[in-house]
């Protein structure tokens, strides 16, 4: 078995001491080159080929963003950021500039510690692109939408229809490419199941709604769903929706592998909304969401999976794949109009005021 070779950037001796205590407990991974701050890093990415760069945010000379930037600028290297928790928002634009995914400082032993490990050994796999440099983006091209006439009985029957998505590594930026081509009206409302670390949510939360038309929110316990809204489900607690067309929290279980968890979003939205749900599972690692999907699919609901040429990691999609219970695989970009095709259709078979 090949040794992966490891960059840690941080500024801070005991913060690099951990990481190194950390990564080479079990002798797959080999630091190659500790770096004190960004411009550190961005030499070592150059001349020590690291397979992947564990990269902190908030450091002197050059901070963790302008890094990444820079070495996903000259060569494309995997890079996690492992950063502090009030970092959140910061974390979501290394994202947006080439870094794969974030977690927050472990401690030496416990959750986080395992969870670096299998983060670093699954993302040095990953094959990322050379990018152009961040410049200031344009607000999203957004497809024409046209308003139906309403009616009480037709704003209510809005109600009853849903997208529900769910995703975890490569997730945030696959979220950002689909959302934010989305119009301001988009006629139902989006909630989405996103394996994420405890303490981030509120930043990813607050960058999508930076960057989308609609609005996009934490969910809360007893929420009204509205149309043209999307809603996250924090870490914390497993986001369900109720017949009254509410958010409800459930407490996860002590072992539960993944936070929040997807099937339990999906399978309520297959028991509330029936017929009238659609799924999407995208990028990610592990089968998580697969029976949700299943439960949509058998409810008469429609499923999609984003493809995985357009995957950072085709894992919880292909799982769905192969289990029959997608009925769509597309590339990412594809989804956005065939999701307001989906919708419009609905909308214009429902035009008609209801008996």
């Amino acid at each position: 078995m090949s040794v992966i070779r490891v960059v840690i950037a941080d500024d801070s001796q005991v913060a690099r001491d951990v990481l190194r205590d950390i990564l080479s407990r079990d002798g797959d991974i080999e630091i190659v080159g500790e770096a004190k701050n960004g411009r550190e890093a961005v030499t070592m990415a150059k001349r020590l080929a690291p397979q992947l760069i564990t990269m902190d945010l908030n450091m002197p000379v050059m901070d963790g963003l302008s890094a990444i930037e820079e070495i996903m600028y000259t060569k494309g290297v995997p890079i996690l950021v492992v950063s502090d928790r009030s970092d959140a928002q910061t974390a979501y634009q290394a994202l947006e500039v080439g870094a794969l995914e974030v977690m927050p400082k472990p401690a030496l032993e416990g959750a986080d510690a395992e969870r670096l490990l299998e983060r670093v050994r699954l993302l040095a796999g990953v094959t990322v692109i050379t990018r152009l440099r961040r410049h200031t983006m344009a607000p999203a091209a957004l497809t024409p939408f046209t308003t139906l006439p309403t009616s009480s009985a037709y704003i209510a029957r809005d109600y009853q229809h849903v997208v529900a998505i769910a995703c975890s590594t490569g997730g945030p930026q696959a979220l950002l490419r689909l959302l934010r081509t989305l119009p301001v009206d988009f006629p139902a409302p989006i909630v989405i199941a996103q394996h994420i670390s405890h303490g981030f949510i509120g930043g990813m939360a607050e960058w999508l709604a930076s960057l989308c038309a609609m609005p996009v929110s934490v969910g809360q316990e007893n929420e009204l769903l509205r149309p043209g809204h999307i809603y996250l489900s924090p870490s914390e607690s497993d986001l369900c929706v109720t017949p009254g067309h509410r958010l409800t929290l459930q407490s996860s279980p002590q072992n539960s592998l993944y936070h929040p968890n997807c099937d339990v979003l999906l399978q309520s939205i297959a028991d509330v909304y029936g017929s009238d749900a659609i799924g999407l599972i995208l990028t990610g690692m592990g089968r998580d969401g697969v029976n949700g999907m299943r439960a949509i699919k058998q409810a008469g609901g429609t499923t999609f999976a984003q493809d995985e040429a357009s995957s950072v990691i085709y894992g919880m999609n292909q799982e769905a794949v192969k289990a029959g219970v997608v009925q769509y695989e597309l590339p990412l970009d594809s989804l956005p109009e065939r999701l307001l095709r989906e919708v419009r259709a609905y909308r214009y078979s429902r035009s008609e005021p209801l008996a």
